[in-house]
Parts: structure tokens; sequence; C-alpha cells
């Protein structure tokens, strides 16, 4: 099992930085190879499914989440989401945390923990760093784009 934690500040007001974050299309358009298909009427909340499928042709997968938390920033104070990944290949989950930061800025907070079945434990620094770094990658970007 895989554990990680990424951290970021950035210069938009909170809510901004929510709404994009926790509009799961958007994360289809900074993922390489991944479609998200939501499948439950939005706004979003607790119960909220949505599948990401991900990869190429025979190597795709479908990773389903539920949204298990939904706390959305009030009155400029954080805000908190976690969603259950319920797959057959990756399992475990996330949690998207967002606070009022310095100078109206927000910092971020995103804790994962994930396994992919069938992998040995003896992958899991190859797994972390490519997660952080496909995660990574995926926030930077969400939290640029308007």
């Amino acid at each position: 099992m895989v554990n990680f934690l990424l951290q970021r500040t950035a210069p938009l007001p909170i809510d901004e930085a929510w709404r994009r974050l926790t509009d799961w299309s958007r994360h289809a358009d900074v993922v390489p190879l991944t479609r998200i298909s939501v499948l439950t009427d939005p706004p979003t909340h607790e119960g909220t499914v949505f599948v990401a499928r991900s990869g190429f042709g025979p190597l795709s997968f479908d990773d389903p989440m539920e949204v298990t938390v939904w706390e959305p920033p009030r009155d400029g104070g954080s805000g908190r989401c976690r969603l259950v990944k319920h797959g057959r290949v990756v399992l475990g989950w996330a949690e998207l945390e967002v606070h009022p930061g310095p100078g109206g800025r927000t910092r971020v907070v995103w804790h994962e923990e994930l396994r992919i079945r069938g992998l040995p434990s003896l992958f899991d620094p190859l797994v972390r760093r490519t997660s952080r770094a496909v995660f990574g990658r995926a926030v930077n970007s969400l939290l640029r784009r308007p």
C-alpha cells in the first residue's frame, strides 16, 4: 500500500481553488489517457460516484470513486473532500483539503493511500514516485487553469 502527501499554495481565493479541484470532469484534461464519467447528478455531494477510465485500448481500467465526505469551504474557512476508490485494479482513498493561506492565497493538501491489486509491495517505491509525479502535475494544472 502506498501513502503520499502533496501540498501546494495557490494564488486563488479558497472557493475558486475548491471549484477547480473538485470539478471531476476537469481531471480528464490534466491526467494523461484518462476520461471521467460522473454517474450521479450534480452538484457533488456525499454519495456522488464517478469513474476515471485510464489507459489505452486493452490496457485500460476503470477507477470508480465515491465521495464519502463533502465539506465545501464556507465563509472563507477550510474545506475537505474524501474519495474512496472501489475499483478492481486501484483501491484506497484520497482526501483533498483547502485552507486559507497568507495574503488571500489557498493552501491545498492532497493525501492519498492507494493499492494496486496484484502488485507486490516491492513496487511501492515506484508507485509512490509515479503517483506523486502524476498527481502533483494534475493538481498544479488544475489550480492554474481557470
